[in-house]
C-alpha cells in the first residue's frame, strides 16, 4: 500500500471526509445548543373560530429557544390535539420567527350523545353549545362509521332536496339499516343495501311523492316506510282499518 500512490491518496481522501463530517456534526450540535439565534416570535395564521391564539401560545411553551434546534414536527403533533384543530403547518422564518398557520375542523353534525363529526366524515372532540349545535343535524351510528353516515347524509340531502327537505337525523341501526328523520318531522325507513341501494328507494319516494302523499295533509305523512322494492307504506296512527 505504501509504494501504491493511488491507494494512498484514496485513503488520505477518505481521512478527510471523514474528519470534515465530524467537524460539521460538531459544529451543528454546537449550533443546535448555542445561546444565539433565539426564538423570539410566534405568528399564528389561519381563520379562526373556535381557537384562541392564548391556547396555542400555552401549547407551544417548550418549544422556543434556539432557532435551528426547535422541533417542529413535536410543535405540529402537539397543536393537532386541541379539539378544534384538524391540521397545522410549521416553518421557521430567518432570523428569530415561528409560523404557524392552522386549519380548524368544519363541523357537519352531532354524533350521538357526544362529540361531533367534520366536513370529511372525521370524529373531533370539539364542543358546540345552544344554538350553536341545535343547528346541526344529528347522526348515530356503530363505531368508526362517522365517515360513511357523513357520506351517505350528503347523498340523502341531494335527493330530498326537490321536495324542499333536509336530513335533521340520520341513524345507522347495528344491523345496517338506514333511518331518516327530516327537518318537517317526516320520518322515513330506508332499511339496508341489498340489491337495490337505499338512495334509489328514496329517490322513487321522492318521485313519487307529488302524485300521492304530496296531496295529502301534512300531518298525514309522517312515517314513511320504504323497505320495499315496489312502493312504500305510509303509517299514520290516527287512521284505524
Amino acid at each position: 500500500m505504501w509504494d501504491n500512490p493511488r491507494l494512498m491518496n484514496a485513503a488520505a481522501n477518505a481521512l478527510l471526509a471523514l474528519v470534515a463530517t465530524a467537524f460539521v456534526y460538531a459544529g451543528l450540535q454546537a449550533l443546535a445548543r448555542s445561546s444565539l439565534f433565539p426564538l423570539r416570535d410566534l405568528v399564528v395564521g389561519g381563520s379562526l373560530q373556535h381557537t384562541s391564539k392564548a391556547q396555542i401560545e400555552r401549547m407551544a411553551t417548550g418549544f422556543g429557544g434556539n432557532f435551528f434546534a426547535a422541533d417542529l414536527s413535536a410543535l405540529r403533533a402537539r397543536l393537532e390535539t386541541l379539539p378544534w384543530v384538524r391540521r397545522v403547518q410549521v416553518r421557521r422564518v430567518w432570523p428569530d420567527r415561528l409560523e404557524v398557520a392552522l386549519e380548524e375542523h368544519v363541523a357537519l353534525a352531532r354524533w350521538g350523545d357526544a362529540g361531533l363529526v367534520n366536513t370529511f366524515g372525521d370524529p373531533f372532540a370539539g364542543q358546540l353549545e345552544g344554538e350553536q349545535a341545535a343547528q346541526l343535524p344529528l347522526f348515530a351510528g356503530p363505531a368508526h362509521t362517522e365517515r360513511e353516515v357523513a357520506r351517505r347524509y350528503q347523498r340523502f340531502a341531494r335527493i330530498l332536496r326537490p321536495l324542499g327537505e333536509a336530513p335533521e337525523r340520520v341513524i345507522l341501526t347495528p344491523r345496517h339499516a338506514w333511518q331518516l328523520r327530516t327537518a318537517s318531522g317526516l320520518h322515513l325507513e330506508l332499511g339496508r343495501d341489498g340489491a337495490e341501494p337505499v338512495e334509489s328507494r328514496l329517490a322513487r319516494f321522492v318521485a313519487a311523492h307529488p302524485a300521492t302523499l304530496g296531496r295529502l295533509p301534512p300531518a298525514a305523512a309522517r312515517h314513511i316506510d320504504l323497505r320495499y322494492p315496489n312502493g312504500f307504506v305510509l303509517r299514520v296512527p290516527e287512521w284505524k282499518g
